[in-house]
């Protein structure tokens, strides 16, 4: 044995993994799957028959979470595929900072400030109308692979 001291740097942080492995041949429409990296919704599945090498394959088309890019991927259906571990958690809207970042009010009472506003723009104009318009608004925001964004909007009324 060597004497030198070996030295493992940990990527991952404490609790669950990012990903869960799962068959490829389960995977269904309006699923998960992690296609070149990204977390994706999955649109679209079609299956083949097994051929000369004995594997059916399946083709995914799906849709990046974060992005909205198209991605497709081809995987013999015995095979396992990284599905992501996809959150959606609710919160009250407390201000928008100049540089584009939302307050937001957690369960617990505290604030969440590391979110910037979406990029979709129609989800923006809701967003800051809201805002300037006085309104209760409660974003959904979408977390995946350790990424984050708001992805839905609510209105709950009016503030007194």
């Amino acid at each position: 044995m060597s004497d030198e001291e070996h030295h493992f740097e940990s990527k991952a942080d404490a609790g669950a993994s990012k990903t869960y492995p799962q068959q490829a041949g389960t995977i269904r429409k309006n699923g998960y799957i992690v296609i070149k990296g990204r977390p994706c919704k999955v649109v679209e599945v079609s299956t083949s028959k097994t051929g000369k090498h004995g594997h059916a394959k399946c083709h995914f088309v799906a849709i990046d979470i974060f992005n909205g890019k198209k991605l497709e991927d081809i995987v013999p259906s015995s095979h396992n595929c990284d599905v992501p571990h996809v959150n959606r958690t609710d919160y009250q809207l407390i201000d928008i900072s100049e540089d584009g970042f939302v307050s937001l009010l957690t369960e617990n009472g505290n604030t969440k400030d590391d979110l910037r506003l979406p990029t979709d723009e129609n989800l923006l104009k809701q967003i800051k109308d809201g805002f300037d318009e006085g309104k209760d608004l409660v974003v959904s925001v979408m977390s995946a692979m350790g990424e984050e964004q708001i992805n839905a909007v609510k209105d709950i009324g009016t503030k007194n």
